[in-house]
């Protein structure tokens, strides 16, 4: 009989992994406490934009008008654990306030709201990023809260979604890796990703402390290469080098590879800043502390590229004061292909231009109503021309696509000054000056 899935939190890894299940022909239920976001995945909208999620929801959830009818959603906590085989958790955990520390109370409570309705045979996979350790502790939970005992499992099954690409790599995954402790669990989960496996998908079998870990190593290595080239961005500046030739150069050797070598303001969003910060956390919990504290200086030199953008703004407006300066931001989101606005290195760029006195106008291809929201201070445009008019500068901090193919020329009929700061090393400086602008990025300060 064929497996039957249920999902337990919608929001941007559940909404994408229910759609994909969907999408690999297995009938799946989705769970979430927040009736708002059930009403909207059951007209097939979804609460975030990622490319493609929408159009796949739209072909399997239920009452949309040629859809497989294979997905749907309730609220009933009794509901979905009578109806599934394989529960995925894939609910939040945000960093805690004032804190390094991640917040598990909405894995917790999943936990323990899924746990007492279980009265037959089940695994319950988590797909949630959390700290070493924790699956060991959920494993006990679901045993002692489960009216089936022993016959209920855990498996780990960490998630490896890129924003904007989040549906490719969830039916086309680079790696699928399954903390799992008895064979019958490995089976399942080979059962559920059948198709992926098909296509030659790596599967990686471990303990579930591995299994844990594999998430926020990754994030750490990420995070530390993007760290670096900033870190030589910052040499580059003081020695008069070229910061994009030298990770040209350098990314030639295929031990480092030139993916995540674009020097730029940074990191953000919802997962490497909390994931490295957790894992520190973690790692000093442990007993382990200093086998991670070169991500204390990966995460200062990320925080210290905002600072350095905002005085490289202030140094080509003639280093004075921003008060009377209107400033242009192109970019709202952390990266594009997103509406993410989760620790934006571009709004907090934005927000600290803001604070010392200048008129600061955003414009973001599709972060624009969550930029509001958390900094409703600041002046938005709904166009990149209208966000440039009279500026003394323009900022380019988010690399949409759309900013790479601007017409600098036209562009520059409406600015005040034809000042370009590229926070991100994406365009293409000999065309912008060709148009008459002083174009300046970080670590190029002679290019």
């Amino acid at each position: 009989m064929a497996l039957k899935i249920t999902v337990i939190g919608t929001g941007y890894l559940g909404a994408t992994h229910a759609a994909a299940m969907a999408e690999l022909g297995f009938e799946v239920l989705g769970l979430d406490v927040v009736p708002e976001k059930i009403e909207m995945l059951q007209r097939g909208e979804v609460p975030m934009y990622e490319p493609g999620l929408e159009e796949l929801l739209a072909k399997h959830v239920a009452g949309i008008e040629g859809s497989s009818g294979r997905l749907r959603f309730t609220m009933d906590w009794a509901e979905v654990a009578e109806f599934g085989d394989v529960h995925f958790v894939c609910v939040n955990t945000p960093q805690k306030h004032g804190e390094y520390a991640c917040d598990m109370s909405y894995v917790d409570a999943a936990f323990a709201s899924l746990a007492p309705h279980l009265t037959g045979p089940a695994l319950v996979v988590g797909k949630s990023t959390v700290p070493v350790g924790s699956a060991e502790r959920l494993g006990r939970t679901l045993v002692g809260l489960a009216p089936a005992g022993e016959d209920v499992e855990l498996a780990w099954n960490p998630e490896f979604l890129r924003e904007g690409l989040a549906v490719q790599d969830t039916l086309h995954p680079d790696r699928i890796v399954a903390g799992v402790r008895s064979e019958r669990a490995e089976k399942l989960l080979r059962e559920v990703y059948a198709t992926p496996l098909a296509e030659g998908t790596p599967f990686v079998v471990t303990d579930f402390p591995t299994a844990e870990l594999v998430k926020t190593a990754a994030n750490s290595f990420l995070a530390t290469k993007i760290s670096f080239i900033n870190a030589m961005a910052e040499v580059c500046e003081a020695a008069g080098g070229d910061v994009v030739k030298l990770a040209e150069a350098i990314g030639y050797d295929d031990r480092i590879g030139k993916k995540f070598l674009r020097a730029g303001i940074g990191f953000g969003g919802g997962c490497l800043p909390k994931d490295i910060r957790a894992f520190m956390a973690r790692a000093g919990e442990l007993g382990a502390d200093q086998a991670l504290t070169f991500l204390r200086e990966i995460d200062s030199i990320n925080m210290r590229r905002r600072g350095q953008m905002v005085e490289m703004t202030r140094e080509a407006l003639g280093g004075g004061s921003f008060l009377g300066k209107r400033i242009a931001v192109l970019g709202a989101t952390f990266k594009p292909d997103s509406d993410d606005v989760r620790d934006s290195p571009a709004l907090n760029v934005a927000g600290q231009i803001h604070l010392q006195g200048g008129q600061v106008t955003v414009y973001d291809p599709k972060g624009m109503d969550n930029a509001r929201r958390l900094f409703p201070t600041l002046a938005y445009a709904e166009t990149a021309a209208e966000a440039v008019r009279g500026a003394h500068a323009v900022l380019h901090l988010t690399e949409w696509s759309e900013f790479r193919e601007l017409d600098p020329a036209a562009l520059g009929e409406a600015v005040t000054d034809r000042v370009v700061l590229d926070g991100r090393n994406a365009l293409d400086p000999a065309v912008w000056r060709a148009a008459g602008w002083t174009y300046r990025a970080m670590g190029r300060p002679a290019a």
